[in-house]
């Protein structure tokens, strides 16, 4: 429609002789309205599963900033790697001076200072050992980021498969609204003749009130699902999307083996390997609270110029904490401890992993079992034709009023049956895939 009516304008001005200058600024000015029709056109997204999961691993938010820990992960183990500064220090600067250097000076007075300067030098491989440390926060950092994404993922798809029921659940109701308002229109008519009784007529309008009634409440919950949406994609929120229904391939659980997905889950699942970080962090930091019981070195060279006997002195010195009180014994305890707490933590997060897989695996089958069930049998392809033809039959009053809205309601029951067991099968499906952090 936009471009028809850009291409009629551009003929307008063509076929009439105006000057030159009123051309071109009447096709700029045609030119901005085209863009501007282009423009709203595109304000409703029309996507794909695939490529909102695109979308959403290239703008979410939350996922870039929390890429953001592994860049500070690496910023650590550079800090870690750095050697102390050395330090500088003027001190004992007099700026008066005796007689007898005043005359040895020639009357040109000297100024007494002295100049240290020191170098601390960590001992027993401290900063080695921190570095160690640093370079496993990174490797915890790493595995903190998958299990973000995959908990984000598994969010995302879990409201793409809800939008995608409610869609189709919308469209169910605007048939059966559709056909319930043709036969208001007909009723009305033959009403007013006085061929039909006025009960029948509010029976059927009655009837469209509560499917108007029941589809505003599943178009609340609807702009709910898009606003879930945009938040996780960072879409405009003056932008219209629609979710396209694409055929979502799952697995066949028989074709599963428990044992096999328990096994998988230990190599492949983040907070596996998260547990057993914690456990290697704690060693790390214990490692490095024990060297933390060797004093450091300081290093010092000093000149001091008419600040004794010598007129310009040179020396060299060395200083280190005398190991006597403090031993770093409370750190070094803390340490041990930690290390068996995140054993404990470790084996819990695997039980529980273990747990969820074989819950959310029994979930599955039995959703996908029972959405076989459902297909296998031919009358959902019937009703369609049925809706039509209980339809016409109650118009030709071969049926009853009675008979025709419980067919109407066993229609609606089935469709949302149909449309509930596969949105079960593929949730559950994706909350098994992210049990196990594995696509099939």
């Amino acid at each position: 429609m936009a471009y028809n009516l850009c291409a009629f304008a551009v003929k307008i001005i063509i076929n009439f002789n105006f000057m030159k200058i009123s051309k071109i600024l009447l096709l700029c000015i045609i030119i901005l309205l085209c863009t501007h029709i282009k423009i709203d056109a595109q304000d409703t997204l029309k996507m794909t599963i695939e490529q909102t999961e695109e979308q959403f691993l290239e703008n979410n938010l939350l996922l870039l900033a929390e890429r953001c820990h592994i860049s500070i992960a690496d910023a650590a183990i550079v800090q870690a790697k750095l050697l102390n500064n050395p330090t500088i220090g003027v001190s004992d600067i007099n700026f008066w001076t005796s007689n007898a250097t005043a005359v040895e000076a020639n009357n040109n007075p000297p100024i007494q200072f002295s100049v240290e300067l020191e170098q601390v030098i960590r001992t027993a491989g401290k900063r080695k050992k921190l570095m160690n440390l640093e370079k496993v926060s990174k490797e915890i950092a790493v595995q903190e980021f998958e299990a973000f994404l995959l908990g984000l993922k598994t969010e995302l798809r879990i409201t793409l498969h809800e939008t995608i029921y409610l869609q189709s659940y919308v469209e169910i109701i605007k048939i059966q609204k559709d056909a319930i308002s043709n036969l208001v229109e007909v009723y009305k008519a033959q009403t007013s003749v006085g061929n039909i009784a006025k009960s029948e007529l509010i029976r059927l309008q009655s009837s469209l009130i509560e499917l108007e009634t029941e589809e505003n409440e599943v178009r609340t919950e609807l702009n709910k699902q898009y606003k879930e949406l945009k938040g996780l994609l960072n879409i405009k929120p003056e932008i219209t999307i629609s979710i396209l229904p694409t055929l979502t391939s799952t697995k066949n659980p028989d074709e599963m083996h428990i044992t096999e997905l328990l096994e998988m889950a230990q190599t492949s699942r983040p907070e596996f390997l998260l547990s057993d970080l914690s456990v290697k962090y704690n060693e790390k930091l214990l490692a490095l609270e024990k060297a933390q019981r060797s004093p450091d070195i300081a290093l010092s060279v000093n000149y001091d110029r008419y600040g004794g006997v010598w007129k310009n002195f040179v020396g060299v010195g060395i200083s280190l904490d005398l190991p006597v009180f403090n031993l770093n014994q409370g750190n070094i305890k803390i340490a041990k401890f930690q290390i068996e707490q995140s054993n404990y933590n470790a084996e819990y997060q695997k039980n529980e992993i273990y747990h969820e897989i074989i819950e959310l695996f029994n979930n599955y089958k039995m959703n996908y079992q029972f959405y076989n069930k459902l297909m296998d049998n031919d009358f959902s392809e019937d009703l369609e034709e049925m809706l039509n033809a209980y339809s016409r039959n109650f118009l030709n009053k071969n049926i009853n009023m009675l008979e025709y809205i419980d067919f109407m309601y066993a229609y609606k029951t089935t469709k949302q049956a149909i449309l509930v067991a596969k949105k079960n099968v593929d949730t559950s499906f994706a909350e098994l895939q992210f049990s196990l952090n594995y696509d099939f």
